[in-house]
């Protein structure tokens, strides 16, 4: 499960597509729906927040966003209510690691989206967050370096 802290604005159609189903897989979990997934890292951030499906409610809204500026029919029925106002912290460092990470996706898999966003300097953030220095996030389980896993 990859739930990007950048904004989905740069994802190609692939990687839009996925996020939207494991957002909404995520947003099962966090309203208790399953049984699979529940321990899963990148779910700590939102289980931060106070209301963690309302949290999770406003990063599908601007993931369906996107999706309408594209052209997409992506279904808002699914999600509930938004409150813009939540706002969840990410590190510089998480941004940066994820923005190498996508680079790295889509230099095969797209290469004119590649060529377009290689050479951006600072990568918006998802409008959920809001950014503060920092390392990568402890959730995070790394491609490269310590604690790496093996990419898929």
């Amino acid at each position: 499960m990859r739930l990007w802290s950048l904004h989905p604005k740069y994802l190609d159609p692939q990687g839009l597509v996925a996020l939207w189903r494991e957002a909404l897989l995520a947003r099962a979990v966090l309203r208790g729906e399953t049984k699979g997934y529940r321990n899963h890292p990148q779910l700590d951030r939102f289980r931060s927040d106070a209301d963690p499906v309302c949290a999770m409610d406003a990063y599908l809204a601007s993931v369906h966003a996107e999706a309408v500026v594209r052209g997409y029919s992506f279904d808002r029925s699914k999600i509930g209510a938004v409150e813009m106002a939540v706002k969840l912290p990410v590190t510089d460092g998480q941004i940066a690691y994820e923005w190498r990470h996508l680079l790295q996706k889509l230099a095969p898999r797209n290469p004119p989206l590649h060529e377009r966003w290689r050479n951006c300097d600072g990568p918006e953030c998802h409008p959920l967050f809001v950014v503060r220095p920092g390392q990568i996030e402890p959730w995070e389980r790394p491609l490269d370096g310590p604690g790496a896993r093996r990419a898929k």
